[in-house]
């Protein structure tokens, strides 16, 4: 039997510092050194969600941490979803399950604050009486401190959970010896313990020149640095965060497939389009831009957290029209969720579930029309694929029923295990789904490649295994920059 493990938690000076790539690569140390690790994060907020196997709603990250520590994603694993809808309004998902719309003000008001945390405890309490050891992640900075009576997720949880922390820092940014000592510093004397390490990420250069200022760093500090991980281009995992889809605006290629994501102001659930990414036989860009839609072979319309929005936004600035001339010249048009409502004839909100708009016409792709309906459906699914013989697996997130309109029949390109279908194609190069992760199977791919067989050379790219090569090189990158048995010392019971 495994030694009993107290937990790990990371935390960050900042946002988008690294906690959630470092602790999917510690979920997959654990588990190659026996452990039975789980990912844990009390509150995320994130456009980016996932259906676990009961149907319910947690966010990506948590789910790809899962993956890496090979345990099948759970809403303790993230009890509490933030959905953004606007700059000022999110909804809040409790336990996976939509519990209302919320302002920022009404949301991290004192009153009602200790139902909420007694639920991120209880769900905490759970995972750790199944795993050792529960891999914890807080969110943004550490030392948040006019949020400090209100916080679920970062000190208040660490204290919960009696959890041995790791400041991490992100020294590209600049201003890594201010960022750690003041964060460390903001923290209450008896909080302060809590913390046991400190974990430099980014790092570009060359490491000895570093090692100064590791010294400074402790001295400052009373606190070890544990490690000093380097940059790195060359090990792809899932992103929590849109952020870095603008650094993907790169322009057609030649020689691949070209597919290009619509890139709307409000897109969720863009981890649809990383196994395409990774795949040898594609160039898979992010854009707005008309010219560079024009240029592309197939275009994927992915889902938006507020469809009707982003719709009339894609109308009112040209996007619309470039994506109906391409798709005339030939060009495939799939879309995904919010995607798929949008190549309708319509999308029609009279209860106002997303906002103000009432009816909008769609792209007039599809002969479908959607009503957004209050009620969400989040589910895992197995599928097949129009008149394919193996079922492929993907999950549903979305408000909303779409149906034919009048005159026009049924015509799914998914039929679920569940008797039901999905999606409706118009032609082989025009079609729509409910389905995220639809493209994550081979079967999929390779049927909407198969137009532009002439310019492909490679096979068919297996996205599973790609997947498990990159969590193990990940392991392999933080085992040779940080001290993992200076690690195990901190929580070793």
């Amino acid at each position: 039997m495994m030694q009993k493990l107290s937990p790990l938690m990371f935390m960050g000076t900042g946002s988008d510092v690294g906690k959630s790539i470092i602790t999917a690569g510690f979920c997959r140390i654990f588990k190659q050194d026996g452990y039975h690790p789980a990912p844990f994060k009390a509150q995320n907020m994130a456009n980016n969600s996932y259906a676990t196997q009961e149907g319910l709603e947690i966010g990506r990250a948590q789910a790809v941490q899962a993956e890496a520590a090979g345990v099948a994603c759970h809403t303790d694993m993230n009890p509490l979803l933030l959905k953004p809808s606007s700059d000022h309004t999110c909804q809040v998902v409790l336990n996976g399950k939509p519990i209302g719309n919320q302002n920022a003000y009404q949301y991290f008001r004192t009153e009602g604050r200790e139902v909420l945390r007694k639920e991120v405890n209880s769900a905490f309490d759970r995972l750790a009486s199944r795993y050792n050891p529960v891999v914890m992640e807080g969110a943004g900075s550490i030392s948040e401190i006019n949020l400090r009576a209100v916080d679920l997720v970062n000190m208040p949880m660490a204290m919960h959970a009696n959890a041995s922390v790791i400041l991490v820092a992100d020294i590209d940014r600049g201003g890594v010896f201010a960022s750690v000592y003041g964060s460390i510093m903001l923290l209450t004397e008896e909080e302060r313990p809590y913390v046991k390490g400190i974990l430099i990420n980014k790092f570009r250069g060359d490491i000895r020149l570093f090692e100064p200022g590791i010294k400074m760093l402790e001295d400052l500090c009373g606190i070890p640095v544990v490690g000093v991980v380097p940059y790195y281009k060359d090990i792809h995992i899932e992103e929590e965060d849109s952020v870095a889809l603008h650094t993907k605006q790169i322009q057609a290629s030649h020689g691949k497939v070209n597919v290009v994501v619509v890139l709307l102001r409000h897109l969720s659930n863009f981890t649809d389009f990383n196994r395409l990414e990774q795949d040898p036989r594609v160039h898979l860009y992010y854009s707005s831009n008309v010219d560079e839609i024009a240029q592309a072979d197939i275009i994927l319309i992915p889902g938006s957290k507020s469809t009707l929005d982003d719709l009339y936004e894609l109308r009112r600035n040209g996007v619309a029209q470039s994506i109906l001339s391409a798709h005339r010249s030939g060009a495939t048009v799939v879309g995904i969720c919010g995607g798929y409502q949008m190549m309708g004839q319509e999308i029609c909100d009279p209860d106002h579930v997303e906002g103000s708009i009432e009816r909008l016409p769609g792209l007039g792709l599809l002969p479908v029309s959607t009503q957004m309906l209050g009620e969400k459906v989040t589910r895992q699914v197995k599928f097949k694929f129009l008149d394919g013989s193996s079922w492929c697996d993907g999950y549903e997130i979305h408000m909303g029923v779409t149906t034919p309109v009048e005159g026009y029949q049924e015509s799914p390109i998914n039929y679920l295990q569940t008797g039901t279908k999905d999606g409706y194609k118009a032609s082989d190069n025009c079609f729509g789904t409910y389905i995220h992760g639809i493209l994550d199977n081979a079967e999929v791919i390779d049927y909407l490649l198969k137009p532009y067989a002439s310019k492909l050379t490679e096979t068919t790219f297996d996205y599973a295994a790609f997947k498990e090569q990159q969590y193990d090189k990940l392991a392999d990158h933080l085992r040779q920059y940080v001290n993992i048995e200076q690690v195990y010392s901190l929580i070793k019971q």
